[in-house]
């Protein structure tokens, strides 16, 4: 009989999938993405795409092997401890917390050219006012309440949505391609290629045009996977299943957007392209174009398109809460149910520090590289994780069971790592201050006894020093804002090699664990969900 707290079928949770994929990304990565690399910007979602995919065929397999809520957490619990699980779920958390946030800046930056009073320019990058940021509240208590009240609005709110965001965007392409299409404007598309600075360019796309953070929604299936049918089905639909459906659909907007720009626009470099409508590509294109239909269906969508994401964002990062809570992270309130089942204090802590994600970061961009760096390697541990549970728990039962998994759990490692580098020293620098702000709240949990650490937990967790040590110091000695000390090139050996020699080290200080605890857990967190 299927437990009442599995509620989600297949295709409910791959639509929420897509709506967290399909936020603002589409609205703003294809004009960044083009200043970055020109033309050359599709190999970039090509790689972004690629690897994306490969990162979320080792999710598949883990969520549908270990279906918890928040399994982000839960996972490298498992795996390596609770040391290294409060680490990484830590910077999980913190990278999740603003996408809610980075969503409904996207939703003012399209808004202020109505309601100029909601932002305005503060070094040339769009800030929002105190005007602004009431708005800002206002919409993010709105997703939250969505979240709270109830279950059967919040899924029949997410149908709505996708079939919206999804037909704007196939009218968007076959509407912009049919206008106007000028092939000429991709004549510098191959000749990129040909130098080590245009690769630059696009492995730079990738990371800083908002590339990763656009195909990121796919993490929602493995934090809603303790609330899933079907598991099988289910899970590799909503993740690799929704990366090479928005892949498809992203390829198709970056073709569109670029061969309708008029070629006086580009005179003076891709870096430079700006035209009317700059904070938001396609409302511009299609008002030059005359398509004024489309026009409305764009100002309609600049709203839906990312509070949609958003919404499935507050659900997500709700879940990752709830789990720290479950295991003693953070206070046990935190992981408290309502009556539709849902963690409705962690929904309540995740708004109230989400406001304030606001004030540091100001711009959709700013808040993009940061998050970027920060979320790869919560990506990261999906290949490690995969790996480990393998050669600890090789009977357990796998709905899905990823195919050549050690090849494949290298690469995707690999691809983390270079996503990561490639946001660039100025970006990475920062990820200190969020892992400072993490060993402290840690620190207190021990001090209050609410996290207890065997000595063993500490060995398996180990590996996480060298790997974050070695990722902020390649970064610091690299060509991507770094000091150039490691040449463009050699860097992508010597973060191969880097990367082979974490992976060994990281399975090599796994826990070894008993199946039977593992049946046990799974047990405990269905009841939880079930009674809340």
């Amino acid at each position: 009989m299927e437990q009442q707290s599995r509620r989600i079928s297949p295709i409910t949770l791959f639509m929420l999938c897509m709506n967290g994929i399909i936020g603002s990304g589409w609205l703003f990565a294809p004009l960044y993405a083009a200043k970055i690399a020109g033309p050359a910007s599709i190999f970039s979602w090509l790689i972004g795409g690629f690897a994306a995919i490969l990162v979320a065929l080792t999710f598949a397999e883990l969520s549908t092997m270990l279906p918890v809520s928040g399994g982000t957490a839960h996972i490298p619990q498992l795996s390596h401890g609770a040391f290294a699980s409060f680490i990484l779920s830590w910077i999980a958390w913190i990278t999740t917390l603003m996408l809610a946030p980075i969503e409904v800046q996207a939703v003012l930056q399209y808004a202020s050219m109505f309601f100029p009073s909601l932002m305005h320019e503060a070094g040339g990058v769009p800030t929002m006012t105190l005007w602004g940021y009431t708005w800002a509240a206002i919409l993010m208590m709105s997703l939250c309440l969505v979240n709270i009240l109830s279950y059967r609005g919040l899924m029949r709110f997410n149908f709505i949505l996708f079939v919206f965001k999804f037909s704007v965007i196939l009218l968007t392409i076959f509407a912009i391609l049919q206008s106007r299409f000028i092939a000429a404007n991709f004549s510098g598309m191959l000749s990129t290629t040909a130098s080590s600075h245009g690769w630059q360019a696009i492995f730079s796309a990738v990371a800083t045009g908002g590339i990763v953070l656009a195909f990121n929604g796919f993490k929602s299936g493995v934090e809603l996977a303790g609330e899933t049918k079907n598991l099988g089905l289910a899970i590799p639909l909503s993740t690799a299943g929704t990366v090479i459906a928005c892949l498809l659909l992203y390829l198709g907007l970056q073709v569109c957007f670029i061969g309708a720009l008029d070629p006086a626009s580009l005179k003076g470099g891709w870096q430079n392209l700006s035209f009317t409508g700059d904070i938001g590509p396609f409302v511009g294109i299609a008002s030059v174009l005359g398509l004024f239909w489309l026009l409305k269906l764009l100002y309609v969508n600049s709203v839906i398109s990312p509070l949609g994401a958003g919404l499935v964002y507050v659900t997500a990062t709700a879940r990752i809460l709830y789990a720290m809570s479950r295991i003693g992270y953070v206070p046990k309130f935190l992981s408290r149910l309502n009556r539709q089942r849902f963690p409705v204090w962690a929904i309540v802590v995740n708004f109230v520090l989400g406001m304030f994600s606001f004030l540091p970061l100001p711009g959709w961009q700013a808040m993009v590289n940061f998050l970027v760096s920060a979320i790869v390697i919560t990506y990261a541990m999906g290949p490690i994780a995969l790996m480990c549970l393998r050669l600890s728990l090789p009977e357990k039962k796998r709905p899905f069971r990823l195919p050549a998994a050690k090849f494949v759990c290298l690469l995707a490692f690999y691809c983390c790592n270079l996503f990561s580098y490639w946001t660039g020293w100025e970006t990475i620098s920062k990820l200190g201050i969020v892992l400072s702000a993490g060993l402290l709240i840690f620190t207190l949990s021990l001090l209050r006894g609410s996290i207890k650490i065997q000595k063993n937990e500490l060995k398996t967790a180990f590996w996480i020093l060298p790997y974050l040590t070695g990722i902020i110091s390649i970064s610091y000695l690299g060509s991507f804002g770094g000091h150039g000390v490691i040449p463009f090139g050699w860097d992508f050996l010597i973060i191969a090699l880097f990367s082979y020699c974490i992976f060994k080290m990281a399975i090599g200080s796994r826990v070894i664990l008993d199946s039977k605890v593992v049946s046990d857990f799974l047990i405990s967190e269905s009841a939880a969900l079930e009674h809340g």
